[in-house]
Protein backbone atom coordinates (compact mmCIF):
# COMPACT_ATOMS: atom_id res chain seq x y z
CA UNK A 1 0.00 0.00 0.00
CA UNK A 2 1.66 3.34 -0.83
CA UNK A 3 0.73 5.75 1.38
CA UNK A 4 1.13 9.63 1.16
CA UNK A 5 2.73 11.99 3.95
CA UNK A 6 -0.94 13.28 5.33
CA UNK A 7 -2.01 9.59 5.45
CA UNK A 8 1.24 8.58 7.77
CA UNK A 9 0.78 11.68 10.01
CA UNK A 10 -2.89 11.13 10.25
CA UNK A 11 -2.44 6.83 11.09
CA UNK A 12 -0.56 7.70 14.01
CA UNK A 13 -2.74 10.80 15.31
CA UNK A 14 -5.16 10.51 18.17
CA UNK A 15 -8.42 12.60 18.58
CA UNK A 16 -10.27 13.51 21.78
CA UNK A 17 -13.90 12.90 21.49
CA UNK A 18 -14.40 16.93 20.94
CA UNK A 19 -11.97 16.82 17.66
CA UNK A 20 -14.55 13.07 17.08
CA UNK A 21 -17.80 15.41 17.40
CA UNK A 22 -16.44 18.44 15.20
CA UNK A 23 -15.44 16.11 12.57
CA UNK A 24 -18.29 14.19 12.28
CA UNK A 25 -21.27 16.37 12.93
CA UNK A 26 -21.88 14.25 15.72
CA UNK A 27 -22.92 14.35 19.55
CA UNK A 28 -21.21 12.06 22.07
CA UNK A 29 -24.36 10.06 22.98
CA UNK A 30 -24.68 9.14 18.74
CA UNK A 31 -21.11 8.36 18.75
CA UNK A 32 -21.35 6.00 21.52
CA UNK A 33 -24.25 4.35 20.08
CA UNK A 34 -23.19 3.98 16.44
CA UNK A 35 -19.98 2.08 18.29
CA UNK A 36 -22.07 -0.33 20.76
CA UNK A 37 -23.71 -0.87 16.96
CA UNK A 38 -20.53 -1.29 15.80
CA UNK A 39 -21.13 1.61 13.24
CA UNK A 40 -18.26 3.62 14.25
CA UNK A 41 -14.54 2.82 15.27
CA UNK A 42 -13.66 2.45 18.70
CA UNK A 43 -11.63 4.49 20.91
CA UNK A 44 -8.12 3.76 22.15
CA UNK A 45 -7.48 3.36 25.98
CA UNK A 46 -4.95 6.12 26.65
CA UNK A 47 -5.16 6.19 30.67
CA UNK A 48 -7.46 4.93 33.64
CA UNK A 49 -10.29 7.36 32.18
CA UNK A 50 -9.19 8.58 29.04
CA UNK A 51 -9.74 7.60 25.19
CA UNK A 52 -9.21 9.22 21.74
CA UNK A 53 -9.68 8.10 18.30
CA UNK A 54 -7.30 7.07 15.16
CA UNK A 55 -7.70 9.97 12.63
CA UNK A 56 -7.34 7.43 10.22
CA UNK A 57 -9.81 5.59 11.19
CA UNK A 58 -12.02 8.64 11.73
CA UNK A 59 -10.98 9.82 8.46
CA UNK A 60 -11.77 6.11 6.22
CA UNK A 61 -15.47 6.42 8.57
CA UNK A 62 -15.90 9.56 6.77
CA UNK A 63 -14.61 8.49 3.25
CA UNK A 64 -17.26 5.65 3.30
CA UNK A 65 -19.61 7.49 4.54
CA UNK A 66 -19.17 9.91 1.73
CA UNK A 67 -18.98 7.45 -1.01
CA UNK A 68 -21.96 5.80 -0.07
CA UNK A 69 -24.25 9.15 -0.88
CA UNK A 70 -23.05 8.36 -4.25
CA UNK A 71 -24.45 5.41 -4.89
Amino acid sequence: MHWTNYQRVNAMRILRLPAVSELTGLPRSTLYLYMSKGLFPKPIKLGIKSVGWIQEEVDQWLRQKMESRAS
